[in-house]
């Protein structure tokens, strides 16, 4: 259970990260910091989720989920990491006050991982503003929330900006990494010392300078969404044409990318592929990284796209064509967009 910081600690927070004080600053110093502070705060509301009991995604993250959510607009629109909300057939908001409001599925967005969801009712909670995200640099102050209030927020500084591969087909430029780590980072927000958002929390990870330093938090730039966002409120999905999505998760290893999972249902599941197959080449190139073999597999083509792999099983070299899909089609999203 999180212990709450004193009104006092809070202010010594934002004094030591040279939050500004100047006019238009949400942490202004000295007079009304507690209100301005708890203010920003508010937009920063708890989510629950209740998956959909047949959903793909239910034996990795579970039937209930939980984290933060980021009010970004006067009606009630919640910015979060998508992973707490798709395939979710009920969710809800509740805010640091304690007012629990039933919120409906908006849009969800593989590529980015970002997720939106929409309060029925007025949250009364002041949104917060967009800042940019590629002015973050190295060394930046920084302030992550999650829900909660006060009890929820940690002084944090950029300690890297740099590509992010994730096994499960998925590649982000420019990922935001912090530290020290916040211990509720799913959809927490990233705050700048003007008290803009600039990224939504996705993974603790061990070493987030990338330089063999200590432990820290994965943020998702929100630069990367204000190309996709009418169309996900639209739609409940990004535009343009969907990458191709074979179902794989894959790992670097010393001996190159070998599969760790097969997600169920899978095309790569249909077309034999294995855990502990060696991916040796994609299309004839040999993949040199984990974004490599992604760049290689989107450079196929569209959705639909064939898949030419070359695997090694057991010692034994293996030809296997996988018939890519788009992954919103294998996901459970019916009853929710």
């Amino acid at each position: 259970m999180r212990k709450s910081l004193p009104l006092r600690v809070v202010l010594l927070l934002v004094s030591v990260l040279c939050f500004s004080a100047a006019s238009g600053s949400a942490f202004a110093q000295g007079e009304g910091a507690k209100s301005a502070t708890e203010d920003l705060l508010s937009s920063v509301v708890r989510i629950k989720t209740y998956i959909n009991p047949d959903g793909r995604t239910v034996d990795n993250l579970g039937q209930e989920r939980d984290g933060s959510g980021i009010v970004i607009d006067d009606e009630g629109l919640i910015l979060t990491i998508g992973y707490l909300m798709v395939e979710a057939h009920a969710a809800e908001a509740i805010t640091n006050d304690g007012r629990k409001i039933p919120a409906t599925v908006v849009g969800y967005d593989h590529d980015t991982g970002f997720g939106l969801l929409k309060a029925v009712a007025p949250l009364k909670v002041r949104p917060m503003l967009f800042g940019k995200s590629s002015d973050l640099k190295v060394g930046d102050p920084v302030l992550a929330a999650s829900f909660g209030g006060r009890d929820g927020i940690a002084p944090a500084r950029v300690v890297s900006r740099r590509e992010f591969a994730g096994s499960w087909e998925y590649l982000i430029d420019g990922a935001i990494y912090t530290a020290p780590a916040h211990s509720h980072w799913s959809g927490a927000a990233l705050i700048t010392r003007e008290g803009r958002l600039v990224g939504v929390g996705s993974l603790i990870v061990g070493d987030a300078s990338g330089k063999g330093g200590g432990a820290g938090n994965l943020y998702v730039p929100t630069d990367i969404l204000k190309p996709i966002l009418a169309d996900l409120i639209a739609n409940g999905a990004a535009g343009g044409t969907p990458k191709p999505w074979i179902g794989l998760s894959t790992q670097a290893t010393d001996y190159g990318l070998v599969i760790a999972r097969v997600t169920p249902n899978s095309p790569a599941e249909k077309a034999g592929l294995r855990k502990g197959d060696l991916i040796t080449n994609i299309a004839g190139e040999a993949p040199k990284t984990l974004p490599d073999f992604y760049r290689k597999l989107w450079s196929l083509g569209a959705a639909g796209a064939t898949v030419p792999l070359d695997i090694q099983r057991d010692g034994k070299e293996q030809h296997i064509d996988v018939q890519s899909i788009n992954r919103m089609d294998h996901l459970k999203l019916k009853s929710t967009f």
